[in-house]
């Protein structure tokens, strides 16, 4: 790849190095990805650019910053997924909405359970404290790269046999493929916070990393869903409403 070596606006070298790398990050890398050794990207650009290592380190550092890249200790520089735009509508699917947006999505189920009903969950599903609720947890990966956690909840103890069958792919397909309904998003909610201990382990990401917390209700199942992402992977995108005619 050519860099060019004429000077630029850019106020600092270190900055500079840093929108040539989100450059080639955009065209030429995909999520999942690991950029160069260190020694190989100083060699490059200590040869066209005179350039030590500590700048590329803090172009690097930058582009951690905005989301594009992770370190990894031990294993190099991961490449990060563009953020994703999530839609605030009642037929939001985090699934269809990654494939839409030309990316791979899986998901895998990692607890499934019968538990009382915590004060919190239980004021969301309309129930009583202590009440028995379905808990579902899935991870959602996008080509390979853990994206988000999702704590599903449902107050219809009916559900829990056909629940119990589900281990991986769309919730949202699998329902409505065993029931025969489409789940229809009533309320929904945003906020952020740091990441806990166990979430960044799921999610593999730094300790104290901010997230998106998004909680949705949907009253055709009785469901209160819980779904944390790193907030440097979402863009959150509010549906326009209709205005009817005149």
């Amino acid at each position: 790849m050519h860099l060019s070596t004429h000077p630029t606006s850019y106020p600092t070298r270190y900055q500079e190095i840093a929108a040539k790398l989100e450059q080639e990050l955009r065209q030429h890398y995909r999520c999942g990805d690991y950029l160069p050794a260190e020694q190989q990207l100083a060699a490059r650009f200590e040869l066209l650019l005179k350039l030590n290592r500590h700048t590329l380190r803090r172009a690097i550092d930058q582009l951690v910053e905005k989301g594009w890249v992770q370190r990894r200790q031990g294993v190099g520089v991961l490449v990060l997924m563009r953020p994703f735009d999530y839609p605030l509508n009642a037929q939001a699917r985090f699934s269809q909405n990654l494939l839409d947006q030309g990316s791979h999505p899986t998901s895998e189920k990692l607890l499934s359970v019968l538990r009382p009903a915590s004060g919190h969950v239980a004021d969301a599903l309309g129930i009583t404290e202590g009440e028995n609720v379905i808990h579902l947890r899935t991870l959602r990966r996008v080509n390979g790269v853990a994206l988000c956690l999702i704590d599903h909840y449902f107050a219809d103890l009916t559900l829990w046999p056909t629940l119990q069958r589900f281990d991986s792919g769309s919730l949202h397909d699998f329902l409505r493929e065993q029931t025969g309904i489409t789940l229809r998003r009533s309320q929904t909610r945003i906020s952020a916070r740091r990441a806990q201990a166990k979430e960044c382990q799921r999610l593999e990401i730094p300790n104290l990393s901010p997230l998106l917390c998004v909680q949705f209700r949907d009253f055709t199942l009785a469901l209160f869903g819980l779904g944390f992402a790193p907030l440097t992977t979402v863009t959150v995108k509010a549906a326009r409403r209709s205005t009817p005619s005149a």
